[in-house]
């Protein structure tokens, strides 16, 4: 062991296994790296593989400041290496079978590389914190999700105590049950239940058990040293407050994007988070065309529709004659991998193009970007805002849905896809995006937005910037 690295603070990282969740805790890691702290950043042995195989060795194994290490999450290896693991079969596997893994690496590093002095672990991986607790080394928790969504899961078992959920009958889903507004969540007054994260609603196979296991975690990340968000204080003041009443203390300091851009020593450049391989002709198509143009369309790493949502959503970006970039990578359709016939390609050539990943950073700050169509996960929701990008929503999973609805509803930057997905909906929302009248209010709004991104991530004053000394200052004191 090297002895000066025996007088450095030494931080593990653990996210959960997928990729809305790696990006941003990859960004902390490398800015508190910036800032003189050894790293060592944990991933299950699925994810390890999945990012050698699209970063390169050379990325993962090149900096003996900055180390990855890998621990099995329980499960057997799948048929796809290409596919996000099942979120439930994860979420039950890494609780069950992490800890003693986890454990033991601590010691292992302990003894080979330098101390542990503090962990920050994802919101979603809670048994690091009983490590924590019994080898006596502090744990900030990383909410990668919005504070607003988690305030909404924070009041799961309210939900259930006033019979509120879960769904009494299935046809609740359609009969507007859900269109019933909740004015009990802090800050969130007047939320339409249908944008509650619907595990809580009970109707797939394991909803039941993510509703525990969320509240199971919720409830550890109460006991950690602090609670971490991809955000920044203006465009979540109020729920920030309310959180900051039944949790740790809370550190706004996103958008992290924004504040990795700070970092002078840019040596970690090389080393990605994408877990598959990036297109970068996809900028190269975008110089191509003239500012505000185009429409970015991706669903993120964990969606899956139909091939009839496909094909409407395809016949939808043809027929709004706006000239379209959209991710499509593996496992996006249930069952078939080609599902846009000839006739879509011929109608769209030479204005659309279809990629299996992008350098999605890159792509959303190009000037030719005029509109994104996007699931509504955090991390594309804050790229978003942050480069003054309006949205189309259509939330999927999770923290989507509150997402969606803060997008829409408290800072005028989105529209829904409301109902199921119609090609000429989708048609009249592109060009009303990109054309409008509507469109060009939220493109006002969100270019406020984006202004108060970057004074919030602006040296030195930012609020972001000073939650991040503090947060900084608190890792090492502890």
């Amino acid at each position: 062991m090297d002895p000066n690295q025996e007088k450095k603070p030494h931080a593990l990282f653990i996210p959960a296994p997928a990729q809305g969740h790696l990006n941003p805790m990859l960004k902390l890691a490398k800015i508190l790296h910036s800032k003189g702290f050894l790293i060592t950043f944990v991933n299950t042995e699925f994810t390890h593989r999945r990012l050698l195989k699209s970063q390169g060795a050379a990325a993962l194994n090149t900096f003996s400041t900055f180390r990855f290490e890998a621990i099995p999450d329980g499960l057997p290896p799948p048929e796809n290496t290409e596919v996000t693991q099942n979120v439930y079969d994860i979420c039950r596997s890494t609780q069950e079978n992490c800890l003693q893994p986890f454990k033991t690496l601590i010691g292992k590093l302990s003894e080979c590389f330098a101390p542990v002095t503090c962990i920050v672990s994802d919101l979603l991986m809670g048994f690091t914190l009983d490590a924590a607790k019994e080898v006596g080394i502090p744990e900030f928790i990383f909410s990668t999700g919005g504070a607003g969504a988690l305030v909404c899961s924070e009041q799961f078992p309210l939900l259930l105590e006033k019979g509120l959920m879960p769904l009494k009958d299935p046809g609740d889903v359609v009969n507007g049950y859900l269109d019933k507004t909740v004015d009990s969540i802090p800050c969130m007054k007047g939320i339409p239940l249908k944008y509650i994260p619907p595990f809580i609603r009970y109707i797939n196979p394991g909803d039941e058990f993510m509703v525990e296991f969320t509240n199971a975690q919720i409830i550890k990340a109460k006991t950690a040293s602090g609670i971490i968000f991809n955000t920044f204080d203006d465009l979540e003041h109020d729920v920030l407050n309310s959180l900051g009443s039944v949790f740790p203390p809370c550190y706004a300091i996103g958008p992290l994007h924004l504040l990795e851009a700070n970092i002078a020593d840019k040596s970690l450049a090389s080393i990605g988070s994408n877990l598959w391989k990036e297109e970068p002709e996809c900028i190269k198509w975008l110089d191509t065309k003239p500012t505000s143009s185009v429409v970015y369309v991706n669903f993120g790493s964990i969606t899956v529709m139909t091939p009839q949502q496909i094909l409407e959503f395809g016949w939808g970006l043809a027929n709004s004659k706006h000239p379209f970039l959209w991710i499509m990578r593996a496992g996006l359709v249930s069952g078939e991998s080609d599902v846009l016939p000839p006739e879509f390609y011929e109608e769209t050539r030479g204005r659309g193009m279809v990629a299996g990943w992008s350098p999605q950073e890159q792509v959303m700050s190009h000037p030719s970007i005029g509109g994104f169509l996007t699931h509504c996960g955090w991390n594309s929701t804050v790229e978003s805002i942050s480069n003054g990008v309006p949205m189309i929503c259509w939330p999927f999973f999770s923290d989507q849905f509150p997402n969606c609805w803060l997008s829409c509803t408290k800072w005028g930057v989105a529209v829904e896809i409301d109902g199921g997905v119609k090609r000429d909906e989708i048609a009249r929302l592109v060009i009303e995006l990109m054309a409008g009248e509507k469109g060009k209010v939220m493109r006002k709004n969100v270019v406020n937005w984006k202004n108060k991104a970057n004074i919030a991530s602006s040296l030195p004053h930012g609020s972001s910037v000073i939650d991040l000394e503090k947060l900084i200052d608190q890792l090492k004191a502890l």
